[in-house]
């Protein structure tokens, strides 16, 4: 019960320092807010996967810990590899102005 009680805790800090973070404006550059948000919720999804999910190294022999690394890795590879695609995809493409497409026969 301990441990759902410090899990339970820190998340509703983690989640009330985020939302303090935007409400009050506390940091000016709206990118750091961001990047300060995306940090809480980094460190929140370990609090729920050490205190919910009881995940450690040394559960089923650190099979668990290794499961969650390789998909970690894929998803790391899968989003780096779309957003690398979009953006050459978009580089690349002809793009036109509004006054080229209005001159179009």
């Amino acid at each position: 019960m301990k441990d759902y009680v410090i899990g339970f805790v820190l998340s509703v800090v983690l989640t009330a320092l985020a939302f303090w973070l935007v409400m009050d404006k506390v940091i000016e550059s709206s990118g750091m807010t961001a990047l300060a948000i995306l940090a809480l919720g980094a460190v929140q999804i370990v609090v729920h996967m050490v205190y919910f999910l009881h995940m450690n190294m040394r559960s089923e022999g650190g099979w668990t810990m290794l499961a969650l690394m390789f998909t970690a890795v894929m998803v790391v590879i899968t989003l780096s590899g779309s957003l690398w695609v979009m953006h050459h995809l978009k580089s690349n493409t002809m793009s036109m102005s509004p006054e080229e497409v209005r001159n179009m026969p």
